[in-house]
Formats: C-alpha cells, sequence, structure tokens
C-alpha cells in the first residue's frame, strides 16, 4: 500500500506559493532557490522535506511537480554570495523567483525565519515549513535537484574536488582536496574553511 503520510500531514492552499532555496551550506557552488504554485487536486503523496528523501524519491517527485506546477528556479551566483553574504543572496534569489511567477498568488510561505525584501505579494516565514506546507516542500525538491544535477555538471569542469559526490558541502573528502589542489573558481572565498586555504596559495584556478 502506498504511504500517504505526506499527503495528509503537509497543507496546501489553493493560489499560495512555496519558497526555499538548497546549498547555504557548501563551500562551492551556488545556493538555488525556487519557488512554486501546486495546482489544485495535485497528488501529495510521497511530497516532503527534501532532506527526508533520498535521490532517486527526489527526482522522481521533481520530475512530477515540474510536469503540473508552476515555478521558477533561480540561481544565487559564487560572486554573489561573496559579495553580500550567503543569507542575503539566499534571500535575493528567492525574491527572484517568487518575482517571476505569475500572479495573482494569495501569500507567499518561505521556509525559515524571515521574509525575503521585495515580495510582490503578502508573504510569510515558516519555521521548518518544508516539513509543514506542500509548496514549500516541492520548492525545496526543486531546489535540491536542480542544485545537485549543476554540482555533477560543474565536477566535470572543475575535477578532482568530488563535487559530484559532496556536491560543494565541506566533508572530509572535500577539505582534503581543497588543501591539495587550492580553491578553484567556483569555491566561496568569503567561507572560513575556504579562506584558510587562500593565504598559502599564491595562485589558483580561475
Amino acid at each position: 500500500m502506498k504511504d500517504r503520510r505526506a499527503s495528509s500531514t503537509l497543507a496546501h492552499h489553493s493560489g499560495c506559493a512555496g519558497a526555499d532555496e538548497a546549498g547555504r551550506g557548501p563551500l562551492a557552488g551556488p545556493v538555488l532557490a525556487a519557488a512554486v504554485i501546486l495546482p489544485d487536486g495535485f497528488d501529495l503523496i510521497g511530497i516532503d522535506d527534501s532532506k527526508k528523501l533520498d535521490a532517486s524519491q527526489r527526482d522522481a517527485l521533481a520530475d512530477r511537480i515540474r510536469a503540473r506546477a508552476i515555478f521558477h528556479v533561480e540561481l544565487g551566483s559564487v560572486e554573489e554570495i561573496d559579495r553580500i553574504n550567503i543569507l542575503h543572496a539566499s534571500m535575493e534569489a528567492m525574491a527572484r523567483a517568487v518575482c517571476a511567477l505569475p500572479g495573482p498568488i494569495t501569500r507567499v510561505y518561505i521556509d525559515g525565519n524571515r521574509v525575503p525584501v521585495g515580495l510582490p505579494y503578502p508573504g510569510e516565514a515558516v519555521v521548518k515549513g518544508d516539513g509543514k506546507f506542500a509548496c514549500i516542500a516541492a520548492a525545496s525538491i526543486l531546489a535540491k535537484t536542480t542544485r545537485d544535477a549543476l554540482m555533477v555538471e560543474l565536477a566535470d569542469e572543475f575535477p578532482g574536488y568530488g563535487f559530484e559526490k559532496h556536491f560543494g558541502y565541506p566533508t572530509p573528502e572535500h577539505l582534503a582536496a581543497l588543501s591539495k589542489l587550492g580553491p578553484c573558481r567556483i569555491h566561496r572565498k568569503s567561507f572560513g574553511p575556504v579562506r584558510a586555504f587562500l593565504q598559502p596559495c599564491l595562485t589558483f584556478e580561475e
């Protein structure tokens, strides 16, 4: 029998959008933000916080969301992260994703404890919202799967770091590669663990 837990516990409000991001913690790569409007009657079975799903579940759900939902995904670049910090880059990316959605939208539910500045619709921050609202959970799935796929592509461009495995997070493998190779162009130079490797490196790949 199919698990209907997610369809019975996650709230769905007609005409509302959800927004979430993926990639605040990694040492490399952009942060990705997604905004999603789920249509009435959307099959919520399996929809959940992306962190509670494995890669195959996320990919299958992302395909279902893209097929029926209204959505937009935005990128906060490494340069933007280093310029305004990861929190503000995440907020800016979520705001751009929401602004790209067609209106009218009754309310935008944002995962976390703050609402991005400049939203064209009423916004509400929801702590751990990806486990409470289906639209936020859907946004978390799209943001996570899009970012993971991008990091796999970047692994080919910047070999040796293992981006296809850890997606830029500070794993022991990643830190060992940083020690051996030094930071590359997609490393966040404002992050302490990366900055620590910049001082002894006279040059690094641009």
